[in-house]
């Protein structure tokens, strides 16, 4: 009986502890995720896995960043360096700098200059969507978004390799005057890349994070004010950040970073001085008159002076002068030139002048002077240019410009450890971000009045996000004087901040007109409630993308109340249910508010300020009392606590109800207390973009269907050429084999002549038919050579294998027989080990040894040319068996417990019993886990302890 309780007990512990493994997470979830910093000219990506805090991406060629560049041809796609490099022999299939056409309609003056920089590219209107998309053949025609969407899912791939394991999820940098079609345009490229984006930061917000999160010790609740001044290769942001803890509910005091200003110069970058570099050094070689063709109209050429100037740029940062040379630019004609540093800033001059009005931008913004400013901080290559240091010192009025922080990789770093908060599989540190929109967002509506018989219409606005306003946030617009299908429109606010070039590259200023539907049929259908207006609800991401969640019709009724339980009545129920006398109805569920959402006013001084009604900030969720469960209780005590209190509340409720009057009651009665009773009935929303048009969900299934056929492509093409260089290398490999010593050996003449004239024959089909060949056919190929040597690689590899696998074996058998051997001296009294276990192992060193010797006499007589006899295989099963045994009974030996001594003659009778019992000796848990028995196991009959069972 003892034992089915044990067996039954092991049995639930088996099942618990396969439960609680089912449950557990599998090792080979992914959970890497990963950031990429996207640049004009170059990314960086970073990933954090466990194990790997957080590090930046290696690419190929093991360098910290890549180029963000395509080259697209008939049958091949390269990307990054090798891309980049095809841009000097063939610059009309090398994509670059894609970002400034993102979001932008073909008539955009961005457009007209991206095709100015790159007249070979031809860049075509989209009759639809009315963007631009580039045209290399009638085949091939690819989109601004699908080629970005290429180059992202390069840095997964690129990300994936390095963490080892597959990536799904990442956040992103885009630059923060990126506009809603900017931002939209991205994420569609994303989608394409197969990329689950966590989140679109603003690279300038990235590289403040990065810079708070190191410097986490030094925040305390006292405001600190950094400016980030960023100049990358397209484009300059100044931004001031705010540093500071805050306290918070969930997580008590936690370090803060606001963005309080942003100022941008969209055209001021790296790429237009290489630019106006290049044009210099066209000009040099077009003034040495060595070739009568102007070097401007050969696009290769440019390519090659535009890949100097980018060099030369860099060199003069350091020196004063420097000679550009490039071989056979054009014509095979070579071209050298001095440049100097100081024609290199009067070339730019005027693009330094540019240099401080970002910052000035900024401090505007957040209502600023320079004196608040504790440091300004250097971020973007083309910050190393010596006089952009000069010209920002000066205008800051600082003694020194911070260069405390990479200036390459801080926004990959800080998007990486943003991009590990919002996964679920990593827990780090908080550090609250606080992001601002750069550009106002308002919502426009009309509507007709009548006045003394005069129809009017009245334009109104309402802003939805100020400029620099906070979000992620949820907003709410009422519209309280419509009872009727109406529309409305969301548009950008004032931009009188930007200038007139920035206006004319900004797009669209409308964003959205919305139509509702179903409005007239909600008044009806509550004609009896009293309505409290349409209200639009938004959101604005944590990607800067503003969304509408949805719109509803609000109605309010009232309705009679229970009445109120007295303050004994609730006692009483508190007291029962305390003594597990309380109702058993379950609590209705509480839902608490993820997000407030902020009712938006009506603009101040404005006649809709008369009409539309200002609502307080809605209740987005409602608090409860703290619930008392109830205990049950056993024992006397408990029941006379129960029966006192009852008692005591008996009193209580008679008191109270003869202090009352008849009067009392009767008002009591008559009164019937009365709530309001919210009714909400959702409205039906088109909505009619106006700015960029987004691909519609065919165009997407298309877009993707041409990148995964691409992707199948390359992945094919990398297929062949792995297997046409693995048959390459056996062929080559064997044929130089058949001269080595150790294959000499064992093949014979007629073998081997014939193993020569398959490799042969290969060899030739491979010059004539093999670098046309398909992969099936390469694969073919490789199979029959292999079944060829087959042999004749199996007979080397056996010979090799034989020295070490029969030392092993020897010293196994002379090991087991010192052991038999030991074992067999041990006193009779002391032994352990039963006869039938010692035999056994006899048995098997006995056997072992007589087919060893067998087996290597006669492969002795056999020619090397024959197959072997001696396999490495069955020496490796011999020296199983023999190891199993050994081990066994070195297990026993290991856990066996002495026997009991006799005693003494005059002992009494009980010890004498005792005496004579003999103790067993009792296995431990862990021999169930040994090896199964062998057939002399089960043949043997014995009392002693059965052998190992698996």
């Amino acid at each position: 009986f003892s034992q089915l309780i044990m067996e039954g007990r092991k049995l639930a512990l088996v099942a618990i502890f396969s439960l609680v493994l089912s449950s557990l997470p599998s090792h080979t979830v992914s959970v890497a995720v990963m950031s990429v910093d996207l640049g004009s000219e170059w990314m960086k990506m970073a990933i954090v896995k466990p194990g790997v805090p957080m590090e930046i991406v290696l690419n190929k060629e093991s360098r910290r960043k890549t180029p963000t560049a395509v080259c697209l041809k008939e049958n091949e796609r390269l990307f990054g360096d090798s891309a980049l490099g095809m841009s000097v022999k063939n610059p009309r299939s090398v994509y670059l700098h894609l970002q400034s056409l993102l979001g932008k309609k073909h008539g955009n003056l961005q457009v007209a200059l991206y095709q100015k920089r790159f007249p070979e590219h031809q860049l075509q209107e989209d009759s639809v969507r009315g963007t631009a998309y580039f045209k290399y053949s009638q085949e091939m025609q690819y989109t601004a978004e699908e080629l970005l969407g290429m180059v992202l899912n390069y840095s997964r791939v690129l990300a994936q390799d390095f963490a080892e394991q597959p990536i799904k999820d990442a956040v992103i940098t885009v630059p923060a005057f990126f506009n809603q079609a900017e931002r939209r345009a991205v994420l569609q490229a994303a989608q394409l890349a197969g990329l689950k984006v966590l989140q679109l930061i603003n690279d300038n917000t990235a590289v403040a994070l990065n810079y708070g999160v190191f410097r986490r010790k030094d925040i305390d609740s006292t405001a600190k004010n950094v400016m980030f001044y960023d100049m990358g290769s397209g484009s300059t942001t100044a931004t001031i950040v705010t540093y500071q803890t805050v306290k918070t509910k969930e997580s008590g005091t936690q370090p803060q970073l606001q963005i309080r200003g942003v100022g941008f110069d969209r055209g001021l970058g790296g790429f237009e001085m290489d630019l106006r570099l290049r044009d210099h050094l066209a000009k040099l070689f077009n003034g040495q008159k060595k070739s009568g063709k102007d070097v401007r109209e050969n696009h290769r050429a440019m390519a090659k002076l535009l890949k100097e100037a980018q060099r030369l740029k860099t060199v003069l940062s350091a020196n004063v002068d420097f000679m550009a040379q490039v071989e056979g630019l054009m014509d095979d004609i070579d071209f050298k030139a001095k440049v100097t540093r100081a024609e290199f800033e009067d070339l730019c001059a005027d693009l330094f002048e540019r240099v401080p009005q970002p910052v000035r931008d900024a401090l505007s913004t957040a209502e600023m002077t320079m004196s608040e400013i504790e440091q300004v901080i250097l971020v973007g290559g083309s910050t190393r240019v010596p006089k952009v240091q000069e010209v920002l010192l000066k205008a800051v009025g600082k003694e020194e410009l911070g260069k405390n922080i990479n200036a390459d990789e801080a926004a990959a770093m800080g998007a990486v450890y943003q991009a590990a908060a919002l996964s679920k599989a990593f827990k780090v540190k908080p550090f609250l971000v606080r992001d601002a929109a750069v550009f106002p967002i308002q919502v426009d509506f009309t509507r007709e009045t009548e006045e003394e018989g005069t129809k009017t219409v009245k334009h109104n606005k309402r802003i939805l996000f100020d400029r620099m306003a906070p979000y992620p946030q949820r907003k709410v617009i009422t519209f309280n004087r419509y009872n009727a299908d109406f529309a409305f429109d969301i548009n950008y606010g004032d931009l009188s901040f930007l200038s007139k070039e920035d206006i004319s590259v900004f797009g669209s200023l409308n964003l959205t007109t919305v139509k509702l539907s179903g409005v007239g049929s909600s008044f009806q259908k509550h004609a009896d409630a009293e309505s409290k207006g349409i209200k639009a609800h938004f959101n604005m991401d944590e990607s800067g993308v503003l969304l509408l969640d949805r719109v509803e019709s609000v109605f309010e009724t009232m309705e009679e109340e229970k009445e109120e339980e007295s303050t004994l009545t609730k006692l009483g129920n508190t007291i029962s249910t305390l003594f597990g006398g309380g109702s058993s109805e379950p609590t209705p569920n509480v839902t608490e508010p993820v997000q407030d959402e902020e009712e938006v006013p009506p603009e101040s001084g404005t006649e809709d300020e008369a009409e539309e009604k200002t609502q307080k900030p809605e209740e987005t969720g409602s608090k409860t009392n703290p619930k008392v469960r109830g205990v049950v209780s056993a024992g006397r005590s408990v029941a006379l606590k129960r029966q006192t209190w009852r008692r005591f509340y008996a009193l209580l409720v008679k008191g109270e109800q003869d202090n009352k009057t008849s009067g009392e009651a009767d008002a009591e009665r008559k009164a019937k207390p009365k709530k309001k009773s919210k009714i909400s009935e959702d409205i039906a929303v088109e909505l009619l973009i106006n700015d960029v048009l987004d691909p519609t969900p065919e165009e997407l299934t298309s877009s993707k269907k041409k990148l995964q056929d691409l992707t199948d492509r390359d992945m094919a093409k990398h297929e062949r050429e792995k297997t046409l260089n693995s048959l390459e290398a056996f062929i080559f490999e064997t044929q130089d084999k058949l001269y080595q010593e150790e294959y000499q050996f064992v093949v014979s003449e007629e073998e081997k002549e014939q193993i020569s004239g398959k490799l042969r024959d290969a060899s030739e089909w491979m010059d004539e038919d093999g670098y046309a060949a398909t992969t099936k056919q390469l694969r073919e190929k490789l199979s029959q050579l292999k079944s060829s040597c087959k042999d004749m690689f199996f007979r080397v590899e056996e010979r090799r294998k034989w020295p070490e696998h029969l030392a092993a074996l020897e010293s196994m058998l002379n090991t087991s027989s010192f052991f038999l051997r030991s074992a067999k001296l041990i006193p009779e009294d002391d032994q352990i080990f039963t006869e039938v276990e010692l035999n056994l192992l006899e048995k098997v060193i006995n056997e072992t040894t007589t087919w060893k010797n067998e087996t290597v006499a006669e492969q002795e007589k056999r020619s090397p040319q024959e197959r072997p006899i001696l396999l490495s295989k069955d020496i490796e099963s011999k020296l199983a068996l023999l190891d199993r045994e050994v081990n066994y009974l070195l297990n026993k030996a290991k856990f066996a417990k002495p026997k009991a001594k006799a005693k003494a003659k005059n002992s009494t009778s009980a010890d004498k019993d005792n005496s004579t019992s003999e103790e067993k000796t009792i296995p431990p848990a862990e021999q169930e886990k040994a090896p199964p028995p062998t057939v002399a196991d089960t043949e043997a009959k014995s009392d002693s302890f059965p052998g190992p069972t698996e």
